[in-house]
């Protein structure tokens, strides 16, 4: 039976079933991706802006300030509340977790909540207030007490303020943060410009390789291609303490410049702990993800543009201008996006070579999970790393597109024959 002499309806009927079938095959991969990708995400914008420890561990306490003008001391029935919710908190073991929310605001509560419920174990009645100054007289602070009143709210801006370097005043105001907390906006900058640099460096070393490889004969062009994915078969710990060997000051490159003179031994560069080991070592590192988009779009451009255009007259530089970079651009920018995109979160290279100058803002993300367990100023730096990002791919696509970039880069594009090694 032929198409024309199907029955009505049969070729709407096998359509739906091979669209059913397809949607079948992609769900475990959705799940996958929802699971590992969207979830994670979801979660970190969600701890950014919301914390319930205390609103939950103390809800007597926050109920009794909400009349309070943040003016003086609370009245007694905050303290009662207070003196109540923190031996509770202490006797079902989560008092550390409400003291530690409480001192991200003001550092030096944490000892205070806990000294102070600890102490508070003995006193059956009140008054509350004196017993509770003179276990510790953080008490007599009306700051102590706006503090606790911030951390219980359940939604909050807090943590992005302290991205922007600001901070919340009693009276609802925002002002500038202490000189000691701002550093998070100049890290956010210093990540962009170094971010910045790494990939305008992979740039120029990777367009002139692409190009090597591209136009190398045959038998040379898969031994090129080995040395340039040749970084992701080693272990990028490895690649990264290969550079901790070779920059130190008594390492293996400043003893070269000082044998051949280059350099005094008093005198010997300091090419690690700074932000040039950080640069060097992580351009080391992204310069595949440069090359390969690059080898993808001018491996397609026709050899004779080129040279027809030359012999025009237009001349090898205007040729390059007019005919070949116009074609590459699809390339350089994918690249450009992908380096940029990986550098800003990188982690492993910054922490390791990067010292106190070097540091990007990844580090202290890594530093707030792991170490201060301020979990929430890691989401909100994670989320305007994520918003940076995007809205590079937004002007990503308003620039040059997505579909002009797949488009150049998945047609006629002709790799190296996966079997070059059976080649005589």
């Amino acid at each position: 039976m032929t198409t024309g002499d199907r029955p009505p309806g049969v070729e709407s009927h096998l359509g739906g079933k091979a669209r059913l079938r397809a949607a079948l095959l992609a769900l475990p991969v959705l799940i996958f991706l929802g699971v590992t990708y969207v979830a994670p995400i979801v979660t970190l914008m969600v701890q950014s802006v919301y914390d319930s420890v205390v609103a939950e561990a103390m809800p007597e306490t926050l109920a009794q300030l909400e009349t309070w003008d943040g003016q003086g001391l609370p009245p007694e029935a905050a303290y009662a509340a207070a003196a109540s919710e923190m031996r509770k908190a202490l006797d079902d073991r989560s008092l550390a977790r409400v003291a530690g929310r409480i001192s991200r605001v003001r550092g030096d509560l944490r000892r205070a909540v806990i000294v102070t419920a600890r102490g508070l174990e003995g006193v059956t009645e009140g008054p509350w207030r004196d017993a509770m100054i003179a276990i510790d007289d953080a008490w007599a602070r009306t700051t102590t007490w706006n503090a606790i009143r911030e951390t219980g709210q359940r939604f909050t801006a807090r943590h992005y303020l302290n991205v922007v370097r600001a901070q919340t005043l009693p009276g609802g105001s925002v002002s500038d943060q202490t000189e000691g907390r701002r550093i998070y906006l100049w890290l956010l900058g210093r990540t962009v410009v170094v971010s910045a640099i790494i990939t305008m460096l992979c740039m120029v070393l990777g367009f002139p390789i692409a190009h090597l490889i591209v136009r190398a004969p045959r038998h040379q062009r898969k031994w090129l291609f080995v040395l340039v994915l040749a970084p992701f078969w080693i272990s990028l710990l490895v690649r990264t303490a290969s550079w901790m060997v070779l920059l130190p000051t008594q390492g293996v490159l400043n003893d070269v410049l000082v044998v051949f003179g280059l350099v005094d031994d008093d005198g010997r560069l300091v090419l690690m702990y700074n932000v040039f080991g950080t640069i060097i070592t992580t351009t080391n590192a992204l310069l595949p993800f440069m090359i390969l988009p690059l080898f993808g779009v001018m491996n397609r451009i026709p050899r004779h543009q080129t040279v027809t255009a030359v012999a025009l007259g237009a001349g090898r530089v205007k040729s390059f201008i007019k005919v070949y970079l116009p074609q590459v651009l699809p390339g350089v920018g994918a690249g450009v996006l992908m380096v940029f995109a990986i550098s800003v979160g990188y982690h492993i290279t910054p922490a390791l070579v990067g010292g106190t100058d070097g540091q990007l803002v990844s580090v202290q993300i890594a530093h707030h999970m792991q170490t201060s367990l301020d979990w929430g100023l890691a989401a909100a730096l994670s989320v305007v790393l994520i918003a940076g990002v995007l809205a590079l791919f937004l002007l990503y696509n308003r620039l040059v597109g997505f579909e002009r970039s797949r488009a150049t880069l998945s047609h006629d594009v002709a790799l190296p024959d996966p079997r070059w090694w059976k080649a005589k």
